[in-house]
């Protein structure tokens, strides 16, 4: 069963190579280079292995299909402390000419506080952005992650991306609901428990 987690991490790991291939060629020794340091952590370690769909909506001007991010995440959870790969479009409006939104950043995050099925989640994050004038991607997230089952958590969050390049910078909030599979039981625990004594 093992081999199998790793098998479907190989072939989604595979998937964006090939996908960062196509979308921009000078930077796939970065892309790389931190694929090759989530895998290394990933297989090496005992951990669970999760997926994660992640919409978005944020306070930026535009339609509604500018506003809206997405994205999707393959990781693992030691206990407290995940890691994922991230994969997601800044905006879903429509693009003429080359695409500035795909982007690639890499996603630690800590369970703070639990309270039942109820797990207060912090992550800060790092990436880039292919092909855009501000391409240094950071993140400040927090959020309220509710176990509706040992595989299935939905998680209401909010933050802010700060966008950086050489000539410019820039901060947008957003606020979303992701839903995450585990591929065995999760019994995430975490730093701080309201314990009654």
């Amino acid at each position: 069963m093992l081999l199998l987690y790793h098998a479907v991490i190989y072939n989604v790991c595979l998937f964006i190579m090939l996908l960062l291939t196509w979308v921009n060629k000078r930077l796939i020794m970065k892309s790389l280079s931190y694929l090759i340091a989530f895998l290394t952590v990933a297989v090496n370690c005992s951990a669970q292995t999760y997926i994660s769909f992640v919409p978005s909506i944020t306070n930026t001007a535009g339609t509604m299909a500018e506003k809206s991010n997405i994205s999707f995440e393959v990781g693992r959870q030691w206990d407290v402390f995940s890691l994922g790969l991230d994969i997601g479009k800044t905006s879903l409006g429509k693009i003429v000419g080359q695409d500035t939104t795909t982007y690639l950043e890499i996603r630690p995050n800590l369970n703070v506080f639990q309270q039942g099925k109820f797990t207060n989640t912090l992550t800060p994050g790092i990436g880039c952005i292919f092909n855009g004038k501000e391409n240094l991607m950071t993140e400040l997230t927090s959020g309220i992650e509710y176990s509706y089952s040992d595989m299935i958590h939905l998680n209401i969050y909010f933050g802010q991306y700060y966008y950086s390049g050489r000539i410019s910078s820039s901060s947008v909030t957003f606020f979303g609901l992701s839903i995450m599979k585990y591929f065995a039981p999760s019994h995430a625990k975490s730093l701080i428990t309201n314990q009654h004594t």
